[in-house]
Formats: structure tokens, sequence, C-alpha cells
């Protein structure tokens, strides 16, 4: 084939975004040719905006029109596995939004199923394409920063009022997202924890607190440790009602430390490891020399058009993709982990009983009586431009 047809599956928020994007020709080699809503408001935006596109009421039609050869899955966060796998058994390639699901159980299925298809699959991890964290990601694994030795991310910058929360009944409850901040905003950081770094945890240990200084059910403010086999420790902090917010995530080795903040990138580094330096210093007060460099811009970000470029790339002419669909499953196992740590009061070792999670949620929806009142649903395209 000479152009990918893509079909979108779910045109509000995201959805409508992704749509833009192709609709105005940003992706070489790429149409959109079908989207499909089972809300008549979003199929109706469609028709008006989505010129020459075929506007169907549910992916099965969609995708037995013969319109596509890829879907994008931007449907509500519970159903991304379960339209990915529709979508494998009928010959599709698909790229799913973030995040995979909602827990790991429902995500290595799809996993099984894609592996299976033979078709290509990806995730829109779009964070992964900004040079910065590509840059990080490069130093670790060259050895620039020695062994890892402890990793500190704060991102509180997802300031979210009671209005954004009461614009959708879904939205903020366990029955709708299946949680909060970790499974709504964080994704991406929690995929590039484990992505730059290069290991996952062993343990983990979290506090989340929910609906804090919100009316909400689920968590909004949380702050986690981890433990990795190599001996090195992590903090990730989130909250979603802090003003000013933060984002800054340090990165220590045994060769010195990369600390990203501002979008900028500032690089300790130790003239020798610091192993070396300890073993000869006899100095009670000695310390490793360190140089400190600004790590030069690497460039924009293309964010999601460049996800949508690999993913086109990687259908049409074999290219590597920057982020599989398979690994959505790692950064959604810390998320799950840190919830499951949560509802348990104690620690929580990975890989953990997927089972047990998966009954801790559903009791959770069972016993939610929460209840809001929320403006009408829309289809306001997201805007993609932006860093998250």
């Amino acid at each position: 084939m000479s152009k990918l047809r893509y079909g979108i599956i779910g045109i509000g928020n995201m959805g409508s975004g992704h749509a833009n994007l192709l609709q105005a020709g940003k992706i070489k080699d790429a149409v959109l040719t079908a989207v499909c809503d089972g809300f008549e408001s979003k199929r109706d935006w469609a028709r008006e905006h989505l010129q020459g596109v075929s506007v169907f009421e549910d992916s099965t039609a969609m995708i037995d029109s013969g319109l596509v050869d890829a879907v994008i899955v931007a449907t509500p966060h519970y159903d991304h596995p379960s339209e990915a796998i529709k979508a494998f058994g009928k010959g599709m390639h698909v790229l799913i939004e973030k995040p995979a699901g909602v827990y790991v159980k429902q995500v290595r299925e799809m996993n099984e199923t894609a592996a299976k298809s033979g078709k290509k699959f990806g995730i829109v991890y779009n964070q992964r394409m900004n040079p910065l964290y590509q840059k990080l990601r490069e130093l670790i694994s060259s050895g620039e920063l020695g062994e890892i030795r402890r990793t500190n991310w704060i991102i509180t910058n997802w300031y979210r009022s009671q209005a954004y929360y009461d614009s959708g009944t879904w939205r903020a409850t366990w029955g709708g997202e299946g949680g909060g901040v970790l499974i709504n905003q964080c994704p991406h950081q929690l995929d590039l924890w484990q992505w730059t770094i290069g290991m996952m945890p062993t343990r983990i240990r979290a506090f989340c607190q929910m609906g804090k200084h919100r009316d909400i059910e689920v968590e909004n403010d949380v702050t986690a440790y981890a433990e990795y086999e190599n001996g090195a420790t992590g903090v990730f902090i989130t909250a979603t009602s802090e003003a000013p917010g933060t984002n800054r995530l340090e990165v220590s080795g045994d060769r010195g430390k990369i600390v990203i903040e501002d979008g900028k990138m500032t690089f300790w580094r130790l003239r020798e490891s610091e192993t070396e330096f300890n073993k000869r210093n006899t100095s009670s007060f000695g310390s490793p020399e360190v140089w400190k460099f600004e790590i030069p811009a690497q460039g924009p970000s293309p964010e999601h058009a460049g996800i949508l470029q690999n993913f086109t790339d990687a259908v049409l002419h074999g290219a590597q993709l920057v982020a599989p669909g398979e690994e959505g499953i790692d950064g959604l196992t810390i998320s799950n982990a840190m919830h499951l740590s949560t509802w348990l009061d104690g620690w929580v070792d990975l890989p953990f009983d997927e089972n047990l999670h998966e009954a801790e949620l559903n009791k959770r929806i069972a016993e939610s009586s929460f209840q809001k009142q929320a403006s009408a649903e829309t289809a306001k395209p997201a805007d993609l431009s932006g860093t998250f």
C-alpha cells in the first residue's frame, strides 16, 4: 500500500485531536478515512469538521467497511484492550491511546492477541519522542551516568480544578476511569520512569490519597517509594491540586547526577566514579571532583505527530517502533502496584498477584456511592501541540 488508511475509534478529546492532525496532512503517507463514536453529538461534530471522512456508530461497522488498514483506539480507558483485541481479530494494525488499559490482567490478554496477529501494535507514548528523555535514556544506556543509584520525580504540575472533574460523569471514578492521577495524567511519566533508566522496580510502597481537596473518589495525591534489584531506590510524587506545580526529574548514578526541569537538562558529572574515588580517598571530608554541564537543547519534540508518523512508517516501511504497544504494560504495572499497596496498606512485590488487584478494583467499583452532576459530553478536540 502507498498510504496507510486510518480509522479512529472514539472521537472525543484525544480522538478528535488525532483526526485533525491526519486531516491537516501532518502525517506523511497517511490518510484519515473513517471514524466512529457511540455519541451522536460526536458523530455530528465529525460530519461537520472532517470532510470526506466516513462516520460510523461503532468500530465493528467501521472496520467491516473495508475503508481502513489501521485503527487508533481513543476510547475511555477500560475499552482500550477490548477494542484492540477486536481490531486485531479483523486484521487491523492498532495504535492505542494511553493508558494501555486499567489493570494489568486485561492488558496482558491484549498483548498476547497482538503477538499472535502479526500486525503492528503501538501506544501513544508521545513523550518518548521528546529529545530530552531520549537523551537521558542514551546517557544512561551508554554508561555515562554509571550504575543508577536513585531516581526522584516530582510531577505536580497537573493542576485540575473541581470544574474539570465535574465535566464528565466518568471522570475520577473507579468505574469510569479506574483511577485518578496515576491512570489519567501520569502514564507518560510512569512509562518514562522505567524506560529511561532501563529497569523496573522490584517492590513498591505507595500512599495514595483519595479526593484530597477535591470532591472525587479516586487518588489525586500520591507519594511512592520504589526499590530495584541493584539496590537503587526511587521516589515518585504527583498531585493535581497544587499550584504552582513542579516537574523535576533527578537521576543519580555512580558517575554523577542528571536533572531535567523547565525543559532543560543539567549533568553534574564526576571526574571519576564515586566507587573508585571512595576506594582511594583518605580525607575525612573529601569528595569527588564534579563538572557541571548544561546539555544543549536537542530540538523540539514532535509529540503526537511524531508517534503517528513513526507508527505509519513502521507499517509501510518496517521502521522500528519508538513505543511498542506491548510496553504499555510496564507503566501500568507500576500504577497498579501503587494502588494495590495503598489498598493493602503495605509493600507490593513486582510482579504482583493480578487477580488480587482486579478483585480489589472491582470491590471499589461495587462499593462506590459517588454521585455527581456533569455537563454534557463534548467533542472538543485536544490540543496535541503541548508537552503532555
